[in-house]
């Protein structure tokens, strides 16, 4: 069969179903508002949410002095907040008495005026908030941070793990004491730092006489918290993060050795780099495909056939049609992961043109679970509550 005539093929059958459902036009971005007891804040959603689709959350946490909107000007991610499609949002902190916004995160940072803030439940019921409002996946709940940001997604790993996919720290720390942070399961860390930090020195310090760990301590101390060994990989390409610096200036230093499940660390040294660097262009693409990288894992994979849409026990030209029913007419389906037939770890319109090809024009198979049920063996967050498989 010509790639012409196979194209044109699939193109009819996909034209056929499109408009036997009636298709509508993509959803615009947009945003809502939650409130967890301190006024509104807001929510962004990508173009391609949808509501019968868990969907990853992104929150930003701001340095001390600076604000959500402040901090989302540096870094950036809304961008690819919507080119990635997750949910996003960048709450900003209380005031101090100096008239700085700050974070309660650990005994150094940054509460200096000891009002005792309870900013990590605040932040917990920010999240639950969202949950209650959209469809979030929850083994994607990622937190990003720098400087008192990053030292709040410390606190907020050890408090609510339960939750936490993962946390990328710009220039924070965890707290100098281990017996402070009790998380009850493991969670995915990531610190930033440079080498010339003046504010928050790469090795460790004090802040006003509470010290804190340095990056490589952090980096350690989440690796026994999550069951690692200290054995390290470092033998991986340098990264470019620091747009002042010539060349690929930052070192990467990753613990997974015997790690329990959805527990790993990683420590990206920025050789030179000061407390603010002047972020290059791959910076937040680099944090965001590390978040993606490292959700929390499943704890139990569910059991289907990928492709058997409308669970009939195969895959045949009515689990396409099925699949364009859910994703344009908002149809339920019981098993998101059957309909994920390119194992891309979304459900999108090329899923039932994936199948049409394979159908029809002797395109590529399925991945596993296929032809037969199974587990996916690289679980994603799509859900399966029920199958044929069942």
């Amino acid at each position: 069969m010509s790639l012409n005539y196979r194209g044109a093929l699939i193109s009819r059958l996909f034209v056929s179903l499109w408009l036997s459902l009636g298709v509508c036009s993509a959803a615009a971005a947009g945003s809502i508002f939650v409130d967890a007891g301190r006024g509104p804040v807001e929510v962004h959603t990508p173009a391609s949410y949808d509501p019968l689709i868990p969907t990853p959350v992104v929150m930003l946490l701001h340095g001390y002095t600076s604000s959500g909107p402040g901090q989302e000007a540096y870094m950036q991610f809304s961008p690819l907040a919507e080119s990635f499609g997750f949910i996003y949002l960048y709450p900003t902190g209380t005031t101090d008495l100096g008239g700085a916004p700050f974070w309660n995160a650990t005994n150094a940072c940054c509460d200096l005026f000891g009002s005792g803030v309870d900013d990590s439940g605040y932040l917990r019921d920010l999240l639950d908030e969202v949950q209650a409002e959209l469809n979030v996946d929850a083994s994607r709940i990622h937190l990003i941070g720098h400087s008192n940001g990053g030292f709040m997604s410390y606190r907020m790993a050890c408090d609510h793990p339960d939750i936490i996919a993962s946390i990328a720290s710009l220039a924070g720390a965890t707290f100098t004491d281990p017996a402070s942070c009790s998380p009850a399961s493991p969670v995915h860390v990531l610190q930033i730092h440079g080498t010339s930090d003046g504010v928050i020195a790469y090795g460790g310090g004090q802040i006003f006489g509470e010290s804190y760990p340095g990056a490589l301590g952090s980096v350690e101390q989440w690796a026994g918290f999550d069951g690692c060994t200290l054995d390290f990989d470092d033998t991986f390409p340098p990264l470019d993060l620091d747009a002042s610096i010539a060349g690929d200036e930052t070192l990467v230093r990753r613990y997974e050795s015997g790690c329990a499940s959805s527990g790993s660390t990683e420590l990206w040294t920025i050789v030179g780099g000061g407390h603010g660097p002047v972020l290059s262009a791959e910076f937040s693409l680099q944090v965001v495909e590390y978040l993606y990288a490292h959700p929390k894992a499943a704890a139990l994979g569910a059991v289907f056939q990928r492709g058997d849409v409308n669970q009939d026990g195969s895959l045949n030209v009515a689990d396409p049609v099925s699949a364009l029913a859910h994703l344009f007419d908002g149809a339920a389906l019981d098993c998101l992961a059957a309909l994920d037939a390119n194992d891309d770890g979304q459900t999108d319109i090329s899923d039932p043109v994936f199948m049409l090809d394979y159908l029809f024009s002797g395109g590529t198979e399925p991945t596993e679970p296929f032809p037969g049920c199974g587990v996916d063996p690289a679980p994603d967050g799509l859900d399966c509550a029920t199958s044929s498989c069942l």
